[in-house]
């Protein structure tokens, strides 16, 4: 190869070549950098321009708090994923497991962030009461993000635990002048994403196959008919062979009459959640119920596997965030 040839002699005859520039290295990667410690370190300090004004009491409250809120940050995440899966049509059958992963990280998480009311509990009455004013009228049904979360997983308006003189969740994100907020904005935009989860694992359901025939076959209604005849038999037989039992272990009349009682409602109650009316869903609600009873009934079914999965997450999920509202 004759010299100034090739790529070298190319850039060393370009007019261009003593402009190139070059490409700096990169800096290598610190843990204080990445995790962006120096920031969130400080960001402790509540009302007062240094937390060095404050005692650790106040520090502690103000961080648990922050790291609850990093928490629901996570498990809006999650959520959304799952929620954005369910609303495919159809939905992967392969991506039924990334659904069940985020659940179980959510009921994870919940239950991490039950555990921090360990930590405020090591405040006593008094050690609170020493800032309490400072937050007056402030509360923690102020989080946004606990809102957006309870939106996501579909919490009805009219299931709402009241707040204040207003009542609505709303009123309590607003500025203390009336106006909206920023926290009032992020979530009205949460509202504005359509479909809950719980809205989309319906509609989920509401397709699945009963017996293996589809929402959109003309046999789809009789299969489902047929489905739940069964299931009410079988149900029927156990109910019987359960009541037997404890009717020759009753000590009296009133006993018996106690027993057939019980046992005649619970027959009637499980009659009506598969017959609702219109007012509580009526058919859709109706196949909904029978398509959830269905994946339990074969759970063992490969095929449902990943679905009965999903619905035990659910269950799963629902249990500990009614726990973790509770020690709240």
């Amino acid at each position: 190869m004759r010299e100034g040839s090739g790529l070298l002699g190319f850039l060393a005859r370009s007019p261009r070549g003593d402009n190139l520039t070059p490409v700096p290295e990169k800096k290598p990667t610190t843990y204080w950098d990445y995790i962006r410690i120096e920031e969130l370190t400080s960001l402790q300090s509540g009302l007062a321009d240094s937390e060095d004004e404050l005692a650790n009491d106040e520090v502690l409250f103000i961080t648990v708090h922050q790291v609850f809120e990093l928490w629901f940050k996570l498990i809006l995440r999650e959520l959304r994923t799952a929620r954005d899966l369910f609303r495919k049509d159809p939905v992967a059958e392969q991506e039924l497991s990334g659904a069940v992963r985020s659940l179980k990280r959510v009921t994870t998480i919940l239950r991490r962030c039950a555990d921090h009311f360990e930590v405020v509990e090591t405040l006593t009455t008094r050690e609170y009461l020493a800032f309490r004013d400072k937050l007056f009228p402030a509360s923690g049904f102020q989080s946004r993000q606990l809102r957006q979360i309870e939106i996501v997983m579909g919490l009805e308006e009219e299931d709402r635990v009241p707040f204040g003189a207003e009542k609505g969740f709303a009123a309590a994100l607003k500025e203390p002048d009336g106006t909206p907020s920023v926290s009032m904005q992020k979530v009205r935009e949460t509202q504005a994403e359509g479909a809950s989860l719980r809205e989309a694992i319906d509609e989920w359901l509401y397709r699945t196959p009963i017996d293996g025939v589809s929402l959109e076959d003309p046999e789809g209604e009789a299969a489902l008919d047929r489905f739940l005849t069964r299931f009410l038999g079988a149900y029927d037989a156990e109910s019987a062979s359960s009541r037997s039992i404890a009717l020759s272990n009753a000590k009296g009349p009133e006993e018996v009459e106690r027993i057939d009682e019980m046992y005649a409602d619970e027959g009637a109650s499980v009659r009506a959640f598969f017959s609702p009316n219109e007012a509580k869903g009526g058919a859709r609600r109706r196949r909904i119920r029978a398509a959830a009873l269905f994946v339990e009934t074969y759970r063992e079914l490969p095929l449902l596997a990943w679905p009965r999965e999903v619905l035990d997450s659910l269950v799963e999920l629902e249990q500990q965030f009614v726990v973790f509202r509770q020690r709240h």
